[in-house]
């Protein structure tokens, strides 16, 4: 089917509908769905400039870590720095490490020392100094 003009297409899905001698009830129609659709997660994309990757990480950081304040119900584990026209080649921000609790860390990625939950006192696990 090359040809996607409207009118080719509504004799195509008119063809679906019925046959002689059945119900006048079409083959294709909307979805019967009687409840909203689940939350999707979704990414923004924030361009920035920075010297070198390095620097780029640390703002990276400073602007999740604000926006999660602004935003508390932001992913913050989920975000990620990558060059501009290189976004495959995304890079974690933050740690995420799963605890014996099922808390997750929130320091930065590749951290020395302990895992440390989000919030003040937050729980410490793992080896470090």
């Amino acid at each position: 089917m090359r040809d996607n003009r409207a009118g080719r297409w509504r004799r195509v899905v008119a063809g679906l509908g019925t046959s002689r001698g059945e119900r006048a009830e079409a083959l294709i129609a909307p979805a019967r769905r009687g409840a909203a659709r689940p939350a999707r997660f979704f990414t923004v994309h924030l361009g920035f400039e920075a010297a070198d990757p390095s620097v780029a990480r640390e703002l990276a950081v400073a602007y999740a870590e604000a926006l999660s304040l602004l935003r508390p119900e932001l992913a913050l584990g989920a975000s990620a720095v990558s060059p501009a026209d290189a976004w495959h080649r995304a890079q974690r921000l933050f740690c995420g490490a799963v605890g014996p609790d099922g808390e997750r860390c929130a320091d930065v990625a590749d951290h020395p020392g302990f895992h440390h939950a989000p919030g003040p006192g937050g729980l410490g696990w793992g080896d470090g100094d």
